[in-house]
């Protein structure tokens, strides 16, 4: 949190570029509630009903050559589970640098956490009309709901960030 509240003072990576990002995510990890809510907030941004189209479905025409590295990346890592393959992650630091690929790194990491509760979120909602998600059970959709509540809530928000070690400290596969 603390890169992405620095980057929107910086503009490091700009919000509409997060917000293709974060699209990209969420169509490989297929949150419902996400896309709805990215959605909306990339119309009010002023992305065009098309381009959001093209995200939530996988297709790539509107993404921008200067930020396709970095997406076809997001969508690895959402695909890998957050376990990307070293190589590609390389490649996007190569790509951007070191600095706007931490900013990069941290926009996928957070809406990934997004999707994790957004996921069990939309299946306890769709539960409560009476169509349950095929795969899910109310356990899980309750137990992953009351225990990110509790963590976020009990949070301790005065983790020291150091320098990003990245030979070390990024898990890659």
């Amino acid at each position: 949190m603390k890169t992405m509240i620095g980057n929107n003072k910086s503009q490091l990576v700009d919000t509409d570029f997060a917000k293709r990002l974060q699209l990209a995510v969420t169509e490989v990890n297929g949150c419902a509630i996400c896309s709805y809510g990215h959605t909306k907030m990339a119309l009010r941004q002023g992305m065009s009903g098309e381009e959001i189209s093209s995200f939530l479905s996988g297709e790539n025409h509107f993404i921008k050559p200067e930020e396709a590295k970095a997406i076809m990346f997001a969508q690895h890592f959402a695909d890998s589970r957050g376990f990307p393959k070293k190589y590609a992650f390389d490649v996007v630091v190569k790509e951007y640098g070191e600095k706007e690929t931490l900013v990069i790194l941290s926009v996928i990491q957070i809406i990934t956490v997004g999707n994790m509760l957004g996921i069990p979120f939309s299946a306890f909602q769709s539960r409560l009309k009476g169509k349950p998600y095929k795969d899910s059970s109310m356990l899980f959709e309750l137990g992953t709901l009351i225990t990110s509540a509790f963590f976020i809530t009990n949070c301790n928000y005065s983790w020291s960030f150091k320098r990003f070690d990245w030979s070390t400290k990024y898990k890659t596969r």
